[in-house]
């Protein structure tokens, strides 16, 4: 007989005997220990609530999406399991250790002869383990035949595989996200993250083996944008009320700082072996009794202020409304290359006796589809808005007892010298996307006078098809610019990776994005259209430099694909066209 637990969002959860056997596990209970939003709880005190709880909550709204989707009863029940287990690998104290690893990838402990970072990868090992006790495998063995067969499959679904079922773990919409938005929401006492379940699971639909968003042109596919719009916004106001609020980003930094140093004083191979544990074995107060036993008299300053909730004060902070284009564009590229963000945030910090912090957001939408086959951000302004929103979010903040007077020119000077570095030991993709642009501009662009005449590309799958056939059989020259892998599921080579970074040169100033209407099929649609920026030139001069050989064999390459190219020319007035360096 099934039995009831009483969920504080859900109300009555029901589970079976193999889900109540797995709830009793040690790697289960483990997550009784975590909290679900780290250290928010010195803003927000009833923010206490853990990743148990958001586990079973998960898995509950696994359910409900799976039986929505008429998903056969093994099926909503593998799902169910997926849910349940989806954060067994999550480490101690929110992603600090995360945050840790990817600055320092000399520690990263290695699993099946790679480096591993992400909790998504202790997650998929832990459930392929299965030390779930030998009930609960006796369980399994009896209702599914083989557990092993059973618990790696559950894997593969809570790692986002095997759509549709992994969709409903981890994709755009979600179970993860629709939980733990109610749930941060319910315990932190605001209201931002809320959304409707019902309304976002009547949005829902499978088409083609992947879960869409239903209607067709009609009032149920206008129900369902506004139930994808609705996850966005909740998802852009929780992350700007909770996760960004200047005393939590504070204590994150402190708890970063204090934990680095303390495995610093270890010897590596010694680091790894206490990282694997974070993440299998320490519960919150492990992973601070840790930084208390193995870390220095700095450590252990640090650690009073995380526990009693003593932040560091703001003494400054740069955004996308006080930080130009070219810092924006040089903090992104920097911020997704884990041991120069180290070096950067190091250096500045000695100069400003501060601790520093560089946040980007993160979780843009990039693969919801629509029933009519079109994406969500295509057919939905509020959502393309949200995306820039979201990619724009982009910060450098300095915590210290202090007022350090900070200086826009040296940040600029330390993050160029860093790029510089960068560059030198490897291609970054987002400058060979920049390149794509600039070479496009001086090929197709001219002036007359007062006048420049722009060239605007009018598609972006032309960028997708372009990207994808100069990787397959452009130049040698051009074998390492652009490292982006594609696949055809939508009827045309689509990477998610390419998108963001396009939405990312977007949100920096780099290139215009206007959306313009089209006919198709009778139906009116929305299609991306793009245009290198004054700013994007200035820094795309720089980034070219670095990359010579490489900007001669694109030039030429796409010379050979003019005629092929699909844009038009926008007349601007010459003086107002031009690069303006703060």
């Amino acid at each position: 007989m099934p039995a009831i637990i009483r969920d504080p969002v859900h109300g009555a959860i029901s589970i079976d005997e193999l889900e109540r056997e797995l709830i009793l596990s040690r790697p289960m209970q483990r997550l009784k220990g975590i909290r679900q939003l780290g250290l928010v709880d010195a803003v927000y005190p009833g923010a206490a609530h853990s990743r148990f709880e958001h586990s079973l909550g998960c898995m509950h709204m696994a359910g409900r999406i799976a039986e929505h989707l008429d998903l056969c009863a093994e099926e909503v029940r593998m799902v169910r399991l997926a849910g349940l287990l989806h954060d067994l690998g999550h480490s101690a104290l929110s992603h600090a250790v995360e945050g840790v690893l990817s600055r320092n990838p000399d520690i990263q402990p290695v699993m099946e002869g790679k480096a591993v970072s992400r909790h998504e990868q202790f997650t998929r090992r832990i459930i392929m383990d299965h030390p779930f006790g030998e009930e609960a495998l006796r369980i399994a063995e009896r209702l599914y035949g083989e557990s092993g067969q059973l618990f790696s499959e559950v894997a593969d679904i809570a790692s986002g595989m095997k759509p549709p079922l992994g969709q409903i773990i981890m994709g755009d919409i979600d179970a993860d996200r629709i939980d733990f938005l109610l749930r941060d929401s319910h315990h932190a006492g605001v209201s931002l993250g809320l959304v409707d379940t019902d309304q976002i699971l009547q949005a829902l639909t499978i088409k083609e083996g992947r879960i869409v968003l239903a209607g067709q042109g009609d009032y149920a596919a206008d129900m369902s944008q506004t139930a994808a719009e609705s996850m966005l916004i909740a998802r852009a106001h929780h992350y700007n009320a909770l996760i960004y609020h200047p005393r939590v980003q504070s204590l994150r930094a402190m708890l970063l700082s204090a934990l680095e140093r303390a495995l610093q004083n270890m010897p590596a191979e010694e680091a790894r072996s206490s990282i694997i544990l974070f993440f299998r074995e320490y519960t919150d107060p492990d992973l601070l009794d840790f930084i208390r036993r193995r870390g220095d008299d700095a450590c252990r300053s640090l650690l009073e202020g995380i526990i009693f909730g003593r932040a560091l004060p703001l003494a400054a902070r740069f955004d996308h409304r006080s930080l130009p284009p070219d810092i924006r564009m040089a903090l992104s590229s920097i911020s997704r290359h884990g041991r120069m963000r180290k070096l950067f945030e190091d250096s500045l910090g000695k100069r400003y006796g501060a601790l520093v912090d560089v946040t980007v957001g993160s979780g843009v939408p990039r693969s919801m589809r629509t029933e009519a086959g079109a994406f969500l951000y295509d057919d939905s302004a509020l959502a393309a808005g949200l995306v820039r929103s979201l990619t724009r979010q982009i910060a450098i903040s300095f915590f210290s007892e202090g007022r350090p007077q900070i200086s826009l020119p040296e940040i600029r000077a330390q993050a160029e010298r860093l790029l510089s570095f960068i560059r030198s030991e490897s291609s970054l993709p987002i400058d060979g996307l920049l390149l794509l642009f600039f070479t496009l501009h001086r090929m197709l662009s001219e002036s007359f006078g007062e006048k420049v005449l722009v060239p605007r590309i009018r598609n972006i799958t032309w960028l997708y098809r372009t990207v994808a056939r100069i990787i397959d059989q452009g130049p040698s020259e051009l074998s390492g610019l652009f490292d982006y892998s594609f696949h055809g599921d939508y009827g045309f080579p689509y990477s998610e990776r390419l998108f963001e970074d396009i939405q990312i040169l977007v949100a920096n100033g780099m290139i215009y994005q206007d959306l313009r209407h089209y006919e198709r099929d009778g139906r009116w649609l929305l299609r991306y259209e793009y245009m290198l920026t004054a700013e994007g030139i200035g820094y795309a001069q720089t980034v070219s430099s670095a990359y010579e050989r490489e900007s001669e064999a694109l030039a030429s390459h796409l010379r050979h694909e003019r005629h092929s190219i699909p844009y038009d020319v926008v007349s601007l007035n010459l003086r107002s066209y031009s690069l303006k360096r703060v």
